[in-house]
């Protein structure tokens, strides 16, 4: 297979990471329209990530939080986001880089993005890192951190739960093989 010099795989999930961001960024700014909200996972450990150590030592792998009722002070910039949250009665401050994002899913529309991790080096068709979106009838795009989460299946290029859940459409199902 020929190797892709060009890393549609990297373009395409900066892509998606910058959907996230104008999405984040128009909150700050107007507040959450209507009846949507936000579950945004997140690797715990990636670098830029500012956790408290309770909340790390809680989530040491990955976290996912909510935005809806209670957050405050939501800042938005070109290489993160960060918003004043409550954890169990306390007051919390998080930053986390955009590139820390594994999933962003709006309940509200079913919508949602779902990251997988991408090599830097050359990559071949059939190397893993390809990103996934996600449009999902009904469920979160990805498991509360701490629960297992089924793997779709490595060459599909769709997926579908029997009762209607998610559709997974994998970008590189596009691609000449």
């Amino acid at each position: 297979m020929a190797t892709d010099h060009i890393r549609y795989d990297i373009l395409a999930q900066a892509a998606l990471r910058g959907v996230v961001r104008t999405v984040l960024a128009d909150v700050a700014k107007k507040g959450l329209p209507g009846e949507h909200h936000f579950k945004i996972t997140f690797a715990t450990g990636a670098p830029g990530v500012r956790l408290s150590e309770r909340m790390r030592s809680q989530y040491p792998q990955e976290m996912t939080i909510v935005l809806q009722h209670q957050f405050w002070d939501l800042l938005v910039n070109d290489l993160a986001f960060e918003v004043g949250l409550s954890f169990g009665g306390v007051p919390e401050r998080v930053v986390v880089p955009f590139d820390a994002v594994t999933a962003f899913h709006d309940p509200a529309v079913q919508f949602g993005f779902q990251f997988e991790t991408i090599e830097a080096g050359p990559a071949a068709d059939a190397s893993p890192g390809r990103p996934v979106v996600e449009k999902s009838t009904g469920s979160a795009a990805r498991p509360p951190a701490g629960e297992d989460k089924p793997e779709s299946p490595p060459d599909a290029a769709a997926a579908s739960t029997p009762d209607g859940g998610a559709e997974v459409v994998r970008l590189d199902r596009f691609r000449k093989k």
